[in-house]
């Protein structure tokens, strides 16, 4: 096993934006991107807004239903970052979405009775201009892990906001030292999860 064994990334940006309005969410999302590449990690972002995702916990909720595209994505990616912004204090409702959508890979397992995210790693990311990044990280953190993700040590990188101001992560004129060294140990250790698992995959049901 090396440090330059190929793995693919993808981050599904949970803004409530659609394209091409610019995005807090997706600026930390890439962030984490160009973290994970310095440890040979390609990755790709989803605006999950500019999708029609509809509501369900199955594979396929029918016509029209853009989740079953995605989810090919999710698969076939090592690294999931889930990135959603902070609205009242909670992550957003297309966030939620994806999570609920999610609860389908409960079922979903391979021939040794394996869920087929059991070799996924997952990393949180959240922004917005006010309190809430550690209870909603601790949410997805919760979430992904109980669908079959794995989360890496310090998996979760943020920035909030001083709380009654409006300043945007995206206004910032850079990055704080604080969130890019969390956003720096958290594709580390992810892409590091990643590389294990796939030698040493967990065990057969």
């Amino acid at each position: 096993m090396t440090d330059t064994q190929p793995l693919t990334a993808l981050v599904l940006n949970c803004t409530l934006n659609p394209s091409p309005a610019a995005s807090s969410t997706e600026l930390l999302g890439q962030q984490v991107l160009d973290e994970l590449a310095k440890h040979g990690v390609t990755g790709s972002q989803v605006r999950v807004v500019d999708h029609d995702i509809r509501p369900g916990v199955e594979l396929d909720m029918g016509e029209g239903d853009e989740w079953p595209a995605i989810r090919e994505r999710v698969m076939a990616a090592d690294i999931l970052v889930l990135a959603t912004p902070t609205w009242m204090g909670q992550h957003s409702s297309v966030a939620q979405r994806v999570l609920e959508r999610l609860d389908a890979e409960l079922s979903e397992t391979d021939d040794e009775g394996r869920q087929l995210t059991f070799g996924k790693v997952a990393i949180a990311v959240v922004v917005g201009n006010e309190d809430g990044a550690h209870h909603i990280t601790a949410i997805l953190f919760q979430a992904l892990n109980d669908v079959g993700f794995t989360v890496p040590a310090q998996g979760g990188t943020y920035w909030n906001g001083e709380a009654m101001h409006s300043v945007d992560f995206k206004d910032l004129d850079e990055t704080p030292e604080e969130t890019a060294s969390a956003t720096a140990t958290a594709a580390r250790n992810a892409a590091h999860l990643a590389r294990l698992l796939r030698e040493t995959p967990y065990p057969p049901a």
